[in-house]
């Protein structure tokens, strides 16, 4: 495949190791506890594709592992693994080359390591020609809203898909948005050929998924995100025949895995409304806030801040020339273009625009505009991008604002408590700033915005008149249960929800990536593992995957 080369023998060595790992981890008597399934049961199955491609990354990790654990509590497994079974995919398509293959043969090599011994259903790719010819002249828009109806006229091979519709387009969209790095995708011959290939190989997805389902008649589905079109589709059909689909993502801990049957991406908690922290729970939660508010935290294996910074002399001395001051903390646009994000504003950069008009309005208001510390992450940098905006507009122009770049580490924490109040999209960021006590008036649906945290307007116009308000008032409070709730919120996302794994995966040395722990398996088990009690309570039978309070 045409990305092959980029795939060093250092790495296919690693395979080689990773190959070893597993053989000594699983074991002649490991492997048969794993291979003997009780009568009966119904298989669960794992759906991956979108977590890695050479190595095994932190949610390729908990996939793994949480398979073990099942296989393991005498339930059958069957693995549902790409092999070359998409034309172009989500983390192989190459964004500034979408003509070129991606490096198949490395991840096919990975996937088999990580599927020893273990029941799984490879599939393989078959371009449906009447599906392309279907697409072939259509724009991004139409492109993004492009629909089946099955199994006529487009299907090639018969399988019990229904005859409602398949959506698509709306499946493939935030793919397309996070592979290019961008919101607002143009209109161009290199869009559009990798928005077809991505439908093709959906549609592909679609039709070797749908056999699985009818062959194995599962108990529950398991699949990284959700959001990503493999994934994405997969959910889709299952949840449409009726199969329980559970999802992942990383928590908000070290080495911690966040499952759930709603939108992984959403982090939908549901928070007892009788329940307060106690003192030892408060005590808990302050000591880790205190850590975080140093910027030493890292989020799936990555440490966004090195150091952190004071706001400084030069700083100080310009805000004093200011009658107040009101930071604008932007997100990474591949968390802004999830399809839960953008329900007040079509996207962030509309935001940013009114943001903009306030700026221009109230010059006695010291706007202080912070890019997200991920936005220029190498391999992962946005290309629509708050820096490419503030180029753009001209913004950093204008006396009353203050642009931070990505790779400023100015502590955004000194910045919330010199402010008025503080504006956000929908990073963590205000949640942090609800706990400090700061008014938040927030503009996109986020993980928090599910309880009163947060100011959060349900429309343009509202926003804008909330916004004006707060920018004339002489003083703006928070609501009495925006502290309450952020505190129960934030101690709930990483004390009950947030499963770890650190007892089974380390890192790997190769940044982003993990290794099992050698003796992971023996630990694999409900009466040995807080996590993996929750995770199959949840998997098997329909528990919250929360953990017990210690």
């Amino acid at each position: 495949m045409g990305n092959d080369k980029k795939f060093s023998l250092k790495r296919i060595e690693r395979l080689r190791v990773r190959l070893a790992d597993y053989s000594r981890i699983l074991g002649p008597a490991a492997g048969a506890a794993l291979c003997s399934p009780r009568r009966g049961q119904k298989p669960v199955i794992f759906f991956n594709a979108s977590t890695r491609i050479n190595d095994l990354s932190l949610n390729a990790g908990f996939s793994l592992v949480t398979s073990w654990a099942v296989r393991l509590a005498g339930v059958p497994v069957v693995h549902f693994v790409c092999s070359a079974g998409m034309s172009r995919c989500v983390l192989g398509a190459d964004p500034d080359r979408p003509d070129a293959a991606p490096p198949c043969k490395i991840c096919v090599r990975q996937s088999r390591f990580q599927t020893v011994g273990a029941r799984a259903r490879f599939f393989s790719y078959h371009r449906d020609e009447a599906l392309a010819a279907a697409l072939d002249g259509l724009s991004v828009e139409q492109l993004s809203a492009f629909e089946c109806r099955l199994p006529e006229p487009l299907s090639t091979v018969h399988c019990t898909l229904d005859t409602e519709h398949l959506p698509l387009g709306a499946l493939v969209l935030p793919s397309m948005r996070w592979r290019l790095r961008l919101h607002n995708l143009q209109d161009d011959e290199a869009t559009r050929f990798l928005f077809r290939e991505y439908l093709l190989s959906a549609w592909n997805v679609a039709r070797e998924f749908s056999r699985l389902l009818d062959e194995t008649d599962p108990q529950a589905v398991v699949l990284f995100n959700g959001q990503f079109f493999p994934e994405a589709v997969a959910r889709f059909l299952a949840r449409r025949r009726g199969v329980r689909v559970v999802t992942h993502e990383v928590g908000l801990q070290p080495f911690s895995a966040y499952f759930t049957e709603g939108e992984a991406t959403a982090y939908p908690i549901a928070i007892p409304e009788t329940f307060e922290l106690d003192e030892a729970q408060n005590a808990r939660l302050d000591a880790y806030l205190e850590n975080r508010f140093q910027g030493r935290f890292s989020m799936a294996g990555i440490q966004f801040w090195p150091e952190m910074k004071g706001l400084g002399e030069a700083f100080l001395k310009k805000a004093a020339g200011f009658r107040q001051v009101v930071p604008v903390f932007t997100n990474v646009i591949f968390d802004t273009s999830q399809p839960h994000s953008n329900v007040v504003f079509p996207d962030m950069f509309a935001w940013l625009d009114l943001a903009l008009e306030a700026a221009k309005a109230h010059p006695e208001t010291l706007f202080v505009l912070r890019a997200h510390p991920d936005e220029a992450r190498p391999g992962k940098a946005a290309r629509e991008s708050v820096a490419g905006w503030v180029a753009k507009t001209g913004a950093a122009k204008l006396p009353n604002i203050v642009f931070v770049a990505a790779d400023e580490f100015l502590s955004s924490y000194e910045l919330i408590q010199r402010s008025k109040f503080v504006m956000i999209y929908n990073s963590t960021i205000g949640l942090e700033a609800s706990i400090m006590g700061a008014p938040v008036l927030c503009a996109g649906k986020a993980r928090f915005t599910q309880y009163p945290a947060v100011f959060f307007p349900e429309s343009v116009p509202a926003y804008r008149e909330m916004l004006e308000q707060f920018l004339r008032a002489a003083e703006v409070k928070p609501r009495p249960e925006h502290l309450r709730n952020a505190r129960r919120f934030l101690y709930y996302q990483l004390f009950r929800t947030s499963l770890p794994f650190g007892e089974f995966l380390e890192p790997s040395g190769q940044r982003g990536y993990v290794r099992v722990r050698p003796g992971a398996l023996s630990r694999l088990r409900p009466d040995r593992s807080p996590a993996v009690r929750a995770v199959l309570e949840g998997i098997l039978h329909g528990g919250d995957f929360l953990l017990e309070e210690a």
